[in-house]
């Protein structure tokens, strides 16, 4: 499935820790390069290989000027997994980040599965359909009121501190680039919490219903 509008397909999930993942066969599509394990079209390497930093090489995939609106696939589930303690990730983000994160251990026949939703003149709506079943929830404290849910929730955060706010209430990264939030589509960070019952978490910006064509409520 190649498409001008995927910059490049990555097997891994910032919030791929194993209390925000559940399901192996989900795969999104993102406006942040994931890194740690992707790759690209050889048309893309040619682009950007010449331009290529000798360091920081995935900050600078994140910038717009570099990505040009193009987007990510990741999966839900990580298929590669990071056992750097002591190199640059040393410390604190390691045991935060790194070390909890779920490797997949499911085997997948991907070319059985019809990933059409993932076109970008299909994934908005595929997507939007998913938010728009999600419970708005808000107050001070998202995080109690989230667990008195059973099912998929949505959060609206403001701006980027109202996320950091949020995020750090969770425990997923707080962290963004040029303006996008990691794993985000169209401002939507998505994550499971808890893990155990599968439920889905929608951290949604100012923007977002409407670039994604759906009603406030």
């Amino acid at each position: 499935m190649y498409s001008r509008s995927i910059m490049a397909v990555s097997s891994w999930n910032d919030n791929g820790q194993k209390q925000f993942v559940h399901d192996p066969y989900e795969l999104y599509r993102s406006d942040f390069f994931p890194g740690l394990g992707w790759m690209l079209a050889r048309s893309t390497w040619d682009e950007l290989s010449p331009k290529w930093p000798k360091a920081y090489w995935d900050d600078w995939l994140r910038l717009k000027e570099n990505h040009k609106g193009r987007q990510f696939i990741r999966p839900e589930v990580c298929r590669t997994y990071n056992f750097g303690e002591l190199g640059s990730s040393l410390g604190q983000f390691f045991r935060q980040y790194l070390e909890p994160i779920k490797l997949n251990d499911v085997q997948v026949d991907w070319k059985s599965k019809d990933l059409s939703y993932l076109q970008e003149d299909k994934y908005a709506q595929h997507f939007a359909n998913i938010v728009a079943k999600a419970k708005p929830v808000s107050g001070v404290n998202v995080l109690q009121e989230t667990n008195n849910i059973d099912g998929d929730v949505r959060i609206k955060y403001r701006d980027q501190s109202d996320f950091e706010y949020i995020a750090g209430q969770f425990g997923i990264f707080q962290e963004w680039k040029d303006g996008v939030p990691r794993t985000a589509y169209k401002g939507v960070v998505v994550f499971r919490y808890p893990s155990t019952r599968a439920r889905r978490v929608f951290l949604v910006g100012p923007e977002s219903l409407k670039l994604l064509r759906i009603t406030d409520s």
